[in-house]
């Protein structure tokens, strides 16, 4: 057999991750503000001696080392793309730093509640005026770098696929939501004088975190796990290929290879059998297949 006869049915397995995502100018954006308010708050901190102040640096500056994974996650994936030794490219990069995001929310979450119940027990010394300072230039910074990274959102068609995107943004709001409880909080102790409000607040931010933390974990882990694909995806291609009476899919399996791109392999039982190439063609672009394997069978008998 000639190699040019071969060559027709080889392809790369880079299916455009070698492309750089939206998702990763975004998060060096909001990494670069991010760093810049974590080394602020932290020098005014010290220079003042002010708490508050240092721990809202330092806050920061986790978050900051969240968002540095998701941008070496992007720029990993896109940088071996073309490596061999990924059978189906580097998308599931994505879905691994987006895992390691949900976790760092959990032990995000864990630390809140952790110190919310301390400051519950053994109260100690609100500074409010700086406090509320700090809690409102935090939101106001976060704020901003959650609309950065949610923005144009609409426009892009793998943005709910993108766990890492996902997971930065996550971190973002997870620091918003404490600024905004903070505030609340640190205004009722203020005027009303009710200071356990700040630790109660502390523990809602946590259990909110945790969920997010949850969902994250579930959704990233069945990419890892390699979940099959959602029951309208599978729907869609068993209609495609069933538009003909003869043909039966027997077997099928889709799974993602990427932020929002497929694989899937299927089997194709008729009484008529065509080419793989002819099944192929029926599948419907906006299902966003990359790689299909179809195995075609001729029905042993009449049922």
């Amino acid at each position: 057999m000639h190699t040019q006869s071969v060559d027709r049915w080889q392809h790369d397995h880079i299916f455009g991750q070698d492309q750089q995502r939206v998702g990763e100018k975004r998060t060096l954006i909001v990494i670069a503000v991010t760093a810049t308010m974590m080394v602020v708050a932290i020098t005014t901190g010290i220079m003042f001696g002010s708490m508050a102040l240092l721990a809202d640096g330092l806050h920061m500056g986790s978050h900051a080392v969240a968002l540095l994974i998701a941008l070496i996650a992007y720029i990993y994936a896109r940088r071996h793309a073309s490596d061999e030794r990924f059978s189906f490219g580097t998308g599931k990069v994505n879905a691994l730093a987006g895992f390691t995001g949900a976790v760092l929310l959990a032990v995000f979450a864990i630390l809140m509640a952790w110190e919310s119940v301390d400051r519950l027990l053994d109260p100690v010394p609100i500074a409010f005026n700086s406090a509320i300072l700090v809690a409102v230039v935090g939101l106001a910074v976060n704020g901003g770098c959650a609309l950065i990274l949610d923005a144009g959102h609409s426009h892009d068609h793998d943005h709910h696929h993108d766990h890492n995107l996902r997971s930065a943004y996550l971190h973002v709001i997870a620091d918003a939501l404490t600024s905004v409880l903070a505030i609340g909080a640190l205004l009722t102790g203020k005027y009303v004088g009710w200071n356990w409000m700040d630790p109660l607040m502390g523990m809602v931010g946590a259990t909110l975190v945790a969920r997010w933390s949850v969902g994250l974990l579930r959704t990233s882990a069945g990419v890892l796990l390699d979940h099959q694909a959602p029951a309208d995806l599978r729907a869609g291609i068993t209609k495609a290929l069933e538009a003909e009476d003869a043909d039966r899919v027997a077997d099928l399996h889709v799974w993602s290879i990427g932020p929002g791109i497929w694989a899937a392999e299927l089997v194709v039982v008729t009484d008529a059998p065509k080419p793989a190439e002819h099944y192929k063609g029926l599948l419907p672009d906006e299902l966003h297949l990359v790689h299909v394997s179809v195995e075609v069978h001729r029905c042993p008998g009449p049922d």
